[in-house]
């Protein structure tokens, strides 16, 4: 159905605007969820299917994967709902944030990824918030729309190269949310502090398709 442009301009779809917002800049909230944490496994997005077996459907989906590998699911969220609810648990949308990218998109890529976990959400999906940030100047708003003590993750991959900046990152992570556990997909460097539980890169990679 074809909407006219008033409907359009009040849209929810082209607003965005559904879900309870916080910040300056109105990100989406994910709303604090549990899980059991005495045996996490992840499984990449990039390695999921639409009819899933039971081995996989016990795991939680991550996205610390090519940001190309997932661009759709923000413009059209409802084609892949079905495939991921099969999971246990999903982790938020890692979208990129580079230092060197203008701070506009990388405010954008926060939202996006906050949009997309509150729409989850909404359709009775369990969903953990990652965590990332770039410099500095992202502690505006690269922490906004988790709360407190939640159950965060936090990528691993491609942040040895700059150690210092990340670490700077991560203890403003645990100052500001204070999380109640870090699920860390990597290899955690020795000064991460908190409560901490590590994912295995390459097991989450190992999957089990019965042969497919």
């Amino acid at each position: 159905m074809l909407l006219n442009s008033k409907e359009f301009r009040n849209s929810t779809k082209f607003l965005r605007n559904e879900y309870d917002c916080v910040g300056y800049y109105n990100m989406p909230k994910i709303k604090k969820q549990d899980i059991n944490l005495s045996n996490i496994k992840l499984i990449s997005y990039s390695d999921t299917y639409s009819n899933d077996n039971e081995i996989n459907k016990s795991k939680g989906v991550h996205f610390f994967i090519d940001d190309k590998r997932f661009e759709g699911i923000y413009i059209n969220p409802e084609k892949s709902l079905k495939k991921l609810s099969q999971y246990s648990f999903l982790i938020s949308i890692d979208y990129s944030l580079f230092q060197e990218m203008p701070k506009a998109l990388q405010v954008f890529n926060i939202f996006r990824s906050r949009w997309v976990a509150a729409y989850w959400q909404s359709k009775g999906l369990v969903v953990i918030p990652c965590v990332s940030w770039s410099d500095v100047l992202s502690y505006d708003f690269c922490f906004c729309g988790i709360e407190k003590e939640s159950i965060v993750a936090v990528g691993m991959i491609g942040c040895k190269g700059n150690k210092q900046s990340f670490l700077r990152g991560y203890n403003k992570m645990l100052e500001v949310l204070n999380p109640k556990v870090i699920i860390v997909f990597g290899d955690p460097f020795d000064e991460m502090k908190g409560n901490i539980v590590r994912v295995n890169y390459i097991e989450s990679r190992k999957v089990n398709r019965d042969g497919r």
